[in-house]
């Protein structure tokens, strides 16, 4: 038997426990709900409530505990963060991302501090962030099982106060300080803590030792979770086996076959050796509602997870396609517009992706992608989010980086006129959406998919034209016509060699890949 993994930290507080790893997800808020009253007196209602939870939490707490409830209640009656959260709502701001960036704001103050007790206390306004943004959208802060080790990037003070310690457990942190509120209350409480072991894989359930006096974390079990909770695989296939989704035509052009993905959790069946990596991942999906869009730690958390699975991979993420007839939950001002216009629109949802994208690419094989692109200057006023982002994580020292930015081919406009794109490093065809504008029919009309498939042949010009016009650059295809092998042979002819299709497609694109040749016709003996 392998021996147990020892992961070396650095000793937050004394003691030893052992248990199964409870690993934190960040806060995944609810949808905000529909408000009666105004931006300022919903802020102010949930600070209210927010300050009385913290007063409950408070009641009973021992003077360590007492003092820094204490604390975090007088942030909140600080009237320069209502003032400053006041006047983003004036400037037309979602309550709930007027709040978010009020309080960032501080936390960056405190992060860039060169007194360490200064930056542990950026924790803190964190932890209060998340309270009152919890009582905006609706959704309390979870706690976890009793006698578990709580695994995490940090932890909040009013979390570890609401939990119940006396069945024993202990701390984990990716990150934290031994200066923070968290280190002194797990001090006080005899709780085992280890900070700064840097991020490692482990899994709810799996056995854990804490050695706080040593400040040595020992993953004791081997992480053999994933496969007993697999509850569907992808249809075998009679063609051989292909190493990394990189397959020949029977002539021997080479050819990706990539998978495209909806919610995250989709791709733990998924063996990636099959698979060339992610050719779409529809982060709309996954990023359900305004409170969701605000949460900068749920989204990294969600990404970090498909870069993991990739191990090297190439993952294409795209920017949250929203808007029209995709509606994000408690965003209803801006129905009209959609992909990249209501990005521009409402920078503030795109800035947190941002940031979310920026500091998970450091990750893995991370690649941006744009959605609804129709003139270039869509792509550089993203790129100039992204550079603008990029700055401010950098003066806080947050590892991160500038990954390839391309964009969606799926608005006419932008597929006939694809060489003036220079600022885009790749191209993906959506067909979905460009059948869509070519027939000029909506997909909930009846007689739309008669009208798409008569729009075939339009479409396939359209991409030829595109895929020349492309000056070179990576191209691939990941609508659904992608994943219909009766229209391999066809989008072979025209060019493309890079297949993101649903990952049930697998094998019969794969099976249909291998029996052509590269001008998409059927090889000898086929």
């Amino acid at each position: 038997m392998a021996a147990p993994l020892r992961l070396k930290g650095t000793s937050a507080a004394p003691g030893v426990a052992n248990g199964p790893a409870f690993v934190a997800e960040p806060m995944a808020p609810a949808p905000s709900p529909p408000s009666s009253v105004s931006g300022h007196a919903e802020l102010a209602s949930a600070i209210d409530t927010a300050i009385r939870e913290l007063q409950d939490l408070g009641t009973g707490a021992d003077p360590e505990g007492g003092d820094i409830v204490e604390f975090q209640i007088e942030v909140l009656r600080d009237p320069t963060l209502t003032e400053m959260a006041g006047a983003r709502i004036d400037a037309g701001e979602n309550v709930a991302f007027a709040w978010i960036g009020t309080l960032d704001g501080y936390i960056r103050e405190l992060e860039c501090s060169e007194e360490d007790q200064l930056r542990a206390r950026a924790v803190d306004i964190l932890d209060i962030k998340n309270r009152v943004l919890s009582v905006l959208t609706g959704t309390p802060v979870d706690d976890f099982p009793a006698g578990s080790i709580y695994v995490g990037k940090d932890m909040e003070p009013s979390r570890f106060l609401a939990h119940d310690w006396s069945a024993g457990g202990g701390i984990v942190l990716f990150g934290g300080s031994a200066v923070g509120h968290v280190a002194l209350l797990a001090k006080s409480r005899s709780v085992p803590m280890v900070i700064g072991t840097g991020r490692f894989a482990t899994g709810g359930g799996q056995h854990i030792g804490v050695d706080g006096d040593s400040g040595v974390v020992i993953l004791k079990t081997a992480r053999d979770h994933a496969t007993s909770t697999q509850v569907r695989r992808p249809p075998t296939s009679t063609a051989p086996p292909l190493d990394s989704g990189i397959l020949h035509t029977a002539d021997g052009a080479q050819v990706l076959l990539s998978i495209n993905v909806n919610a995250p959790d989709e791709i733990d069946a998924i063996p990636v050796a099959t698979t060339a990596g992610i050719g779409l991942v529809r982060s709309e999906f996954a990023v359900t509602s305004l409170g969701d869009a605000a949460n900068e730690e749920k989204q990294f958390e969600i990404y970090r997870h498909l870069l993991d699975w990739a191990d090297g991979r190439s993952v294409t993420i795209r920017m949250l396609d929203i808007g029209g007839d995709k509606p994000l939950s408690g965003l209803t001002e801006m129905s009209l517009l959609r992909g990249i216009r209501l990005l521009l629109a409402r920078p503030e949802i795109a800035r947190v992706q941002a940031r979310a994208l920026l500091r998970a690419a450091v990750f893995g094989n991370l690649r941006i992608m744009l959605p609804m692109v129709t003139f270039p200057s869509d792509v550089d006023d993203i790129r100039q989010i992204y550079r603008e982002e990029s700055s401010l994580l950098a003066s806080r020292g947050v590892p991160h980086r500038i990954p390839p930015v391309g964009m969606m081919v799926e608005v006419p406009a932008a597929a006939l006129m694809l060489d003036q794109f220079e600022n885009a490093d790749f191209f993906s065809f959506g067909t979905n959406d460009l059948s869509q504008y070519l027939v000029a029919s909506a997909r909930e009309q009846a007689d739309f998919a008669r009208y798409q498939a008569h729009a075939v042949p339009a479409v396939l010009r359209l991409v030829a034209h595109a895929v020349k016009l492309a000056g070179g650059k990576p191209v691939s295809i990941c609508g659904d016509m992608a994943g219909d092998p009766s229209r391999i042979s066809d989008l072979l002819a025209v060019g493309l060699r890079h297949f993101s299709v649903a990952p049930d497609r697998l094998p019969t694109i794969r099976s249909a890949i291998v029996g052509l040749n590269a001008d998409g016709t059927r090889a000898a003996g086929e």
